[in-house]
């Protein structure tokens, strides 16, 4: 992913606080040597409108590289620690929206699992509760909407005799994360039997995984201004391929 200028993916900016969408395949911080990532893009842009201040850029939350999505950042101490006083109480609200391949039965839940992450792999998995290391992991979702897609293989039209492929029900999900484990809705979905389109890590159907992206976006951010108090808050609309056939108005 290359961003050509960072000022097209900010959503709002003031003294204590920006706000931004960050786009699938870029990191939040640390990518690998030659890689940018959003924080060292947002540091050059802050540096180049106070040239000679060193830039400060607080990370409040994180997102994976492939989810794409609504991030806030702190622009000094001040508001870092009310920023993240909210995330740890519970009042920064997060609404995600994804997509999985197959009929869900239930269309509304809540999933609680414990996961233990593997560092070795950069994977989690959900594990029995007591595992040493186990972190609890709560989110809930509904579906929105379910849709067929046609034929699985999207192939030619059926000849004489042939048998007709199944038709693909997707289903757009809207998730609200309670918790902030490690690739948590990936791996709870996935463990639920909903696994999302385009994961490669954690969906097994590599039939239905295809080579589409990761159908999860960070669509809906809520918080507190830490210096007003005043509740903001930002959406955006998934970009990726499997969110082209619903609505993804929140």
């Amino acid at each position: 992913m290359w961003i050509k200028d960072i000022r097209d993916y900010i959503l709002y900016e003031d003294r204590e606080i920006l706000v931004c969408h960050k786009p699938a395949g870029i990191a939040v911080q640390n990518a690998r040597v030659g890689s940018m990532d959003m924080e060292s893009l947002l540091k050059n842009y802050i540096a180049q409108k106070n040239p000679g201040k060193m830039p400060y850029l607080g990370i409040i939350h994180r997102l994976d590289q492939p989810v794409e999505g609504v991030l806030v950042f702190a622009l000094n101490g001040k508001a870092a620690a009310e920023l993240n006083r909210q995330m740890t109480s519970g009042g920064i609200e997060k609404i995600y929206l994804a997509v999985t391949a197959g009929h869900i039965t239930q269309e509304k839940a809540v999933l609680e699992d414990w996961l233990k992450k593997d560092n070795r792999t950069n994977s989690s998995a959900v594990v029995p509760a007591g595992t040493a290391g186990a972190k609890k992991a709560v989110l809930s979702y509904e579906v929105i909407e379910q849709k067929e897609t046609g034929n699985k293989t999207g192939g030619e039209a059926v000849r004489e005799g042939q048998e007709a492929e199944p038709t693909e029900i997707r289903s757009l999900l809207r998730i609200h994360l309670d918790t902030g484990r490690h690739h948590q809705i990936r791996v709870q979905m996935a463990h639920a039997g909903m696994a999302l389109v385009g994961d490669k890590k954690y969906n097994y159907d590599k039939e239905e995984n295809g080579q589409e992206p990761l159908a999860l976006c960070s669509a809906k951010l809520g918080f507190r201004h830490p210096v007003t108090k005043k509740k903001m808050e930002f959406q955006v609309v998934p970009t990726g391929s499997a969110f082209r056939i619903f609505h993804t108005g929140l």
